[in-house]
């Protein structure tokens, strides 16, 4: 019982610091208006939705979602000549930032929304987890490259139809 006492005051003082922590990053960033936007997705938060912004920078620099997409590290980069793999063809282009945000997302989304897991349930069927993941980071990053180019709030019903 005193170890349960103690860790729970433990857990409550890092609460205390996450909280100074995130109010002096708000205080110190000029928010974007994406940035608002982002906040209406499942699974993206307060530092998700920082990220996400942040090292996206301008989203005109991607004319099409495919490029932001390939930009966020959710898609293979393979170079295949006649059915054969010929390298890894720039597998480490891209923001690693951007890949771990959407990563933390879905594992977030899939504990929440019932047609995410069922996604992903079937992407893992066919593959297995990390590809699944991957896939439904692809959606997510898709989804938020149209959230911040429209300026409009995020709709589930765009994801899965």
């Amino acid at each position: 019982m005193f170890i349960t006492k103690e860790q729970l005051e433990l857990i409550e003082q890092l609460n205390a610091h996450i909280i100074q922590f995130e109010d002096k990053v708000l205080e110190r960033t000029e928010l974007k208006p994406e940035y608002k936007h982002l906040l209406t997705m499942p699974g993206v938060g307060m530092i998700l939705g920082l990220t996400i912004t942040l090292e996206t920078g301008e989203i005109d620099r991607f004319p099409h979602v495919g490029n932001f997409t390939s930009y966020c590290r959710c898609v293979r980069a393979n170079k295949i000549s006649n059915g054969k793999s010929k390298g890894k063809n720039n597998s480490k282009n891209g923001n690693p930032h951007l890949a771990w945000a959407f990563v933390e997302v879905v594992h977030h989304v899939i504990r929440v929304y019932p047609q995410a897991k069922q996604f992903y349930d079937h992407k893992k069927s066919k593959r297995n987890g990390a590809l699944a993941t991957k896939s439904l980071a692809a959606k997510w990053s898709k989804a938020a490259y149209y959230v911040m180019k429209r300026q409009e709030a995020f709709d589930l019903k765009r994801v899965f139809g």
